[in-house]
């Protein structure tokens, strides 16, 4: 498998912004909501930025450094990104009943702490990865956000705020989660569908499913899973295992999830890119990329060959 050369792995699929870079993502974000929000309480988004970088870094009182190179810093910003960019394009295309600058705030600290809940809690004995957490990680994230947003002036937030992220996870499904009118649910569409198509549009997505996700998979209990009748039975076997599901996995989540669950909101990036939708094209060129390195390889089932699909 290939990278695309001319994008580099630290970058958005525009390949103009490190999301790497805490500093450069909560530049682009600020300045995409005071396009449409000049009331935007910036202390608040800025405090946010410099507390997830300091929670991400291990310097925030409680918590350990992100150990999961999976869900990691430059997923996190690559999420809040898109977040931001699809709250643009909603706002552009709904000009005359469009969402509020709460509404698109608490959206965006969604995305920048969706995934805290794969952070060690200092004190936390039985745990020695953030990884293990992966069951219940959203869970983990809604409490971190009902402690948090009270602490930077946004005791309003909290509770609503623990509510939608479980939009970004699987340990309630959509219809479960708790919505008060349109703008909460369109903010619950948002976020879970900035969660995939960051991800899935990354430049290096294969090959972190290989090298990172497998290892969540395994460390986290997801790789092999105990049915109600106290049986183990294989998900993935092996990193190569997992990359030949992708494909399946990448169809489902489009049509079930984005095109299903969450109302084709993606297409709200459209909007803010001006016609294109540079997170889809860069999902289908993923998709594509995937499936010629499996053709190319469809009969190669020793070790060695197996081995050499993994370099």
């Amino acid at each position: 498998m290939q990278l695309d050369r001319a994008r580099s792995p630290n970058r958005d699929v525009t390949n103009t912004v490190d999301v790497t870079c805490t500093r450069q993502v909560y530049r682009e974000v600020r300045l995409l909501l005071q396009r449409h929000y000049p009331e935007l309480p910036v202390i608040q988004l800025k405090s946010a930025f410099r507390d997830f970088d300091r929670l991400y870094r291990g310097e925030y009182p409680g918590f350990h450094a992100c150990d999961t190179t999976y869900h990691d810093v430059q997923h996190v910003l690559d999420v809040t990104l898109a977040m931001a960019r699809l709250i643009d394009g909603y706002q552009l295309r709904h000009q005359q009943d469009g969402l509020s600058s709460d509404m698109a705030l608490l959206g965006v600290l969604i995305a920048l702490f969706h995934d805290v809940g794969y952070l060690r809690r200092r004190g936390d004995t039985r745990h020695r990865h953030g990884a293990e957490y992966t069951r219940v990680h959203v869970s983990r994230s809604a409490r971190f956000l009902r402690e948090y947003l009270p602490r930077i002036g946004l005791a309003s937030m909290a509770s609503l705020a623990a509510d939608l992220v479980h939009f970004t996870g699987y340990e309630r499904s959509p219809q479960e989660i708790a919505v008060n009118g349109r703008d909460e649910l369109i903010i619950g569409y948002l976020a879970g569908t900035a969660d995939v198509i960051a991800q899935m549009s990354d430049v290096a997505y294969l090959e972190k499913c290989r090298d990172c996700l497998y290892q969540v998979f395994e460390i986290g209990g997801i790789a092999r899973q105990r049915g109600p009748d106290g049986v183990e039975r294989v998900v993935y076997e092996s990193a190569l295992d997992l990359l030949e599901k992708t494909p399946t996995f990448v169809d489902s989540v489009l049509q079930q999830r984005l095109d299903g669950c969450f109302d084709s909101v993606y297409r709200f990036a459209e909007d803010h890119f001006g016609g294109s939708n540079l997170y889809m094209d860069a999902v289908r060129a993923n998709q594509r990329r995937l499936q010629a390195a499996l053709s190319s390889r469809e009969s190669a089932r020793s070790s060695a060959e197996a081995q050499l699909f993994l370099t």
